[in-house]
């Protein structure tokens, strides 16, 4: 069952303007670079030498690695303080919500989104307009909060994570959804094809940074990304569908 985890203190575009100075902070991390590459592969599959649009792509970590094997790679934030990094790595970017997209229908190959569509709350509309936007036979890769996952317990067992000197992060809406949730908020054009999950062993983000352990779990974490049940249980599900 679908379920929100904290009532939002923040609207989005005010906790993400809040966040940007903050963002990049960590990302060099062992546990993010694991999370970015995981990501990245991903869009590379289905996106290489093809038109792309990233759904809130943040301040560009991802899009930035993705221009450099898409034909094209556009993105968009609600967030103006994200999009300012990303624009200054003269990435294409614009700021919109994801559920009124600045894009023209069925225009681009592939549309993904990471670490997202958790805090949306209106998410058909989102998965609406991403489907939209993509071309028929087209992508659209979208990543979930798994409720049926080890993060999810972790982070229910654990206090909140601060993520500015103001706010931590139950201060914006965040949702976590089974398979069943997912397959009943995609829009009839889009078929689900296959998932991939990410975090599915980690039991907490440190384990990355300890030698050797780090490394197995990492080899770990990439062997059952794909894996026909394993991949059910990540902490992050990307469900791969089809536009008909």
């Amino acid at each position: 069952m679908s379920r929100a985890v904290a009532e939002p203190r923040l609207d989005n575009r005010t906790y993400y303007d809040d966040f940007a100075g903050w963002y990049e902070r960590d990302r060099h991390l062992p546990y993010h670079r694991m999370l970015d590459d995981l990501e990245v592969d991903l869009v590379a599959r289905y996106g290489t030498n093809k038109d792309v649009l990233e759904v809130g792509c943040g301040t560009g970590l991802i899009l930035d690695r993705v221009t450099q094997f898409a034909g094209r790679a556009t993105g968009v934030d609600l967030s103006g303080g994200m999009l300012a990094p990303a624009a200054a790595r003269g990435l294409a970017v614009a700021q919109a919500s994801a559920t009124e997209l600045p894009i023209k229908t069925a225009s681009v190959d592939v549309a993904y989104s990471f670490k997202v569509l958790a805090h949306v709350p209106d998410i058909r509309g989102a998965l609406a307009e991403m489907s939209r936007v993509v071309r028929p036979g087209g992508w659209v890769l979208a990543e979930f909060y798994n409720t049926r996952s080890l993060r999810r317990l972790v982070k229910w067992a654990k206090p909140p994570s601060a993520i500015s000197a103001q706010t931590d992060d139950e201060a914006v809406y965040t949702r976590y959804d089974s398979a069943e949730d997912i397959r009943g908020y995609l829009p009839p054009d889009l078929r689900w094809v296959t998932s991939r999950g990410i975090r599915i062993v980690t039991p907490v983000a440190q384990v990355h940074r300890v030698p050797v352990l780090g490394a197995l779990v990492r080899k770990a974490e990439t062997v059952l990304a794909d894996l026909p049940g394993a991949r059910d249980l990540g902490g992050f599900l990307v469900v791969c569908a089809r536009k008909t």
